[in-house]
């Protein structure tokens, strides 16, 4: 039997040798503008809706989970369980660039942890540098890798995610080596990037969103992924829809594992 990766036409769309090297050294991957104009104005108006309904409970399927090991965070808008808000979002996490991504990184048995949508708010949006993960692991153990769907243009001025490149190979935690991890590192770069690109990192190197310095909240949607042996952040088992399975292909049932 075909695996469901396959079934997805993640071979089709293979990262190249030098695309492998550089998640590899540096733990993140810019996969270009995937997004294309008509689905990203889409994906910002179904989110301008969610946000607008779901108000201060937006998120609450993500903070409500046993498995967040966090409070909820402030001065930020947040929705989770996006996989069962619209087809629209079906892309966000089956897109088969997006897998072949996690594949090289988790190996073939992965799942998607949640769905998320963050935006920073006006000067606000600063996190610690921090891993997504409760502990350091070993180079190549990898047990989580996340991605980020740029809703906005990522920049300096509107709070862009930093990240500290090769820091998952260093087996160890940022309050470990670092004084004060709200700080910045001095090898930190800013993910700067237009609209409609999707950048993966794994989940195991340092990174944490940065001061949004605008008068505009900065949009960004998170597919997260685990290894199949792990919880999910949003278990899809709890909150999947009949509907939705009604509609989605026996693959995708796998990544949510439903």
């Amino acid at each position: 039997m075909p695996h469901p990766l396959d079934e997805l036409n993640v071979s089709d769309h293979p990262l190249s040798q030098s695309e492998k090297d550089f998640m590899d050294t540096n733990g993140y991957l810019s996969l270009g503008q995937l997004l294309s104009p008509g689905l990203l104005n889409a994906l910002r108006e179904r989110i301008d809706e969610l946000t607008n309904q779901e108000g201060d409970n937006g998120g609450s399927e993500l903070y409500d989970s046993k498995h967040i090991r966090h409070p909820k965070e402030t001065g930020v808008h947040r929705l989770a369980n996006l996989a069962n808000k619209g087809s629209i979002f079906d892309t966000l996490y089956t897109h088969p660039k997006l897998l072949a991504t996690v594949r090289h990184t988790l190996g073939t048995e992965f799942k998607l942890s949640s769905l998320n949508f963050r935006a920073a708010k006006p000067n606000r949006g600063l996190q610690k540098l921090h891993v997504d993960w409760h502990e350091a692991v070993s180079p190549g153990a990898y047990r989580v890798c996340n991605s980020i769907w740029l809703l906005d243009d990522f920049s300096v001025a509107n709070g862009a995610t930093r990240l500290v490149p090769g820091t998952h190979l260093c087996g160890k935690m940022p309050d470990e080596e670092m004084e004060d991890p709200l700080q910045s590192h001095p090898q930190e770069i800013i993910l700067e990037a237009p609209a409609g690109t999707a950048v993966v990192f794994n989940s195991h190197v340092w990174h944490g969103g940065t001061t949004n310095q605008t008068e505009q909240p900065r949009r960004a949607i998170h597919s997260y992924f685990c290894r199949r042996d792990e919880p999910q952040q949003t278990p899809q088992q709890k909150f999947i829809q009949q509907d939705i399975l009604d509609r989605i292909p026996n693959a995708a049932r796998w990544l949510l594992n439903v």
